[in-house]
């Protein structure tokens, strides 16, 4: 059995956090011009619920990114 050393397992981690990150960023823009698109077709109903989920991707890319400053950080001193 092969254990890897704390460094590797980080970017193991960042990694999947980065892809994660693009994902939530790709699902956001898609949400974005689709609730843009129907508020301008005059559909205003779906501006607030388009822009809360926006904010909620939000939220999830950021702690994703602090996620991965923190195992970057502890990468770097172990």
């Amino acid at each position: 059995m092969k254990i890897d050393p704390p460094q590797s397992r980080g970017l193991t981690a960042i990694d999947g956090a980065m892809a994660l990150i693009v994902i939530l960023l790709m699902v956001q823009i898609w949400l974005l011009s689709a609730t843009l698109e129907s508020f301008l077709a005059g559909h205003r109903e779906a501006a607030l619920p388009g822009a809360v989920v926006s904010g909620v991707l939000f939220l999830g890319c950021l702690a994703l990114y602090l996620f991965v400053v923190r195992i970057d950080a502890e990468a770097r001193k172990g």
